[in-house]
């Protein structure tokens, strides 16, 4: 393959742009010269010639991997190290790229195409692929056995909520509810371990929103896929330049959007000091917004909220704890079983502040009833009433 690629290579003119058409002629070409050398039968041409096309236009031995619907995560560890995952099972990929020189050049082709930068000074990246797949790369000396790539990859097309309740992780009801909450214009978080199903959960929540709206939805490296609405802008940071170009932050970009009338915020993923700009921005008139963050539970989201908005001012718990209480209305909860399911696992309500601790109100738990043929298998049982109704009279909405 390698001296069919470097044939394939001379051939090109690289001071100007191909078609994949001509690239793939001039493939068939290189290949038919090789078979006259050598026997190749019909089904290795055909592999011959998508090895080649991949090493040459696209992400290669990576190319076949995203290709594949099913596969939800690729990890790369080294050149000679490729895993994958695929309904919650890791498996190893028995291919490999032909040299570590060769994955480095396809790391910088992912790298670049975004504007991003990453060597020997600055070896840690985060980016993304034209199908808004996520990625992260290390290099060397910090990563010892070689560059380290890991791609989230995510759906073509985005899972709706219709789609969420016929794989059961989530009821009718508690969709329904939700949907109403979001109607109503109900600031909610989303909170779940890493691989949980947050952003795909936000993308379905983000269905029921007024199509009416203005929308400005913010991140590191844009994921999210907003259906229907036309009034949406999107926002994405960027790391500081090379020429001296200034990096630009969450932060930044939560503080300009609340001077771009928008009648909601979305941020995909809230880290560390930025919360407290997107508490305030929950706090001043920017209703329904939405974002997700890292955490074990709903109380425990609030425990990490108040650190992270620390991590960005000092202030007084009381105060951390006000923000909190008035600017987020709804925490849903998402977890991996251990069946490799993916469910929301509660839906409760901020309710008010008592000797200094924020008080919730569980609506919706997910509680197992048992396993069938390797399956969990539960129910969502209701736990409460909503206590705080005023959006929903507001926008009209009855509750049941």
């Amino acid at each position: 393959m390698e001296q069919i690629r470097k044939n394939v290579l001379e051939q090109l003119d690289i001071t100007r742009e191909y078609k994949e058409e001509e690239v793939l002629a001039v493939i068939d070409e290189e290949i038919c010269k090789e078979a006259k050398k050598r026997v190749i039968p019909l089904n290795q041409r055909k592999e011959l010639r998508i090895q080649v096309f991949h090493s040459l236009r696209k992400l290669d031995v990576l190319q076949e991997l995203l290709n594949e619907e099913d596969i939800t995560e690729i990890m790369v560890n080294g050149a000679n190290h490729i895993f994958y995952e695929k309904k919650g099972e890791i498996i190893t990929w028995e291919k490999h790229f032909s040299s570590q020189e060769k994955l480095e050049d396809i790391i910088q082709h992912m790298v670049g195409n975004h504007n991003r930068r990453i060597n020997a000074a600055e070896p840690i990246v985060d980016t993304r692929l034209a199908d808004g797949s996520r990625v992260n790369v290390v290099l060397p000396p910090i990563a010892l056995e070689g560059p380290v790539v890991t791609i989230r990859k995510f759906p073509k097309h985005p899972i709706l909520m219709e789609q969420m309740i016929e794989e059961e992780s989530i009821s009718g009801e508690c969709a329904e509810f939700l949907k109403k909450l979001v109607k109503a214009g109900y600031n909610i978080f989303i909170s779940g371990g890493t691989g949980s199903g947050k952003t795909t959960f936000l993308n379905a929540l983000s269905e029921f929103i007024p199509k009416s709206e203005r929308i400005i939805t913010i991140e590191d490296s844009a994921e999210l896929q907003i259906q229907g609405i036309e009034n949406l802008v999107r926002l994405e940071t960027r790391n500081s330049g090379p020429e001296g170009t200034l990096a630009i932050t969450i932060r930044d970009l939560i503080r300009t959007a609340l001077r771009m009338c928008p009648d909601r915020i979305i941020v995909g993923e809230i880290r560390g000091a930025e919360c407290l700009d997107m508490l305030q921005a929950m706090n001043t008139g920017h209703d329904g917004s939405l974002s997700t963050g890292h955490a074990n539970s709903c109380q425990d989201m609030l425990n990490r909220m108040e650190t992270m908005v620390l991590m960005g001012m000092e202030l007084p718990m009381a105060a951390i704890r006000s923000q909190i209480a008035a600017g987020v209305d709804i925490l849903v909860h998402l977890g991996k079983l251990r069946d490799k399911s993916r469910r929301i696992l509660s839906i409760v309500e901020i309710d008010k502040i008592e000797q200094g601790e924020i008080q919730i109100n569980p609506l919706y738990e997910f509680v197992e009833m048992g396993v069938q043929n390797g399956k969990i298998i539960g129910n969502w049982i209701k736990k409460g009433e909503i206590l705080h109704r005023e959006k929903f009279y507001r926008a009209g909405i009855k509750e049941s």
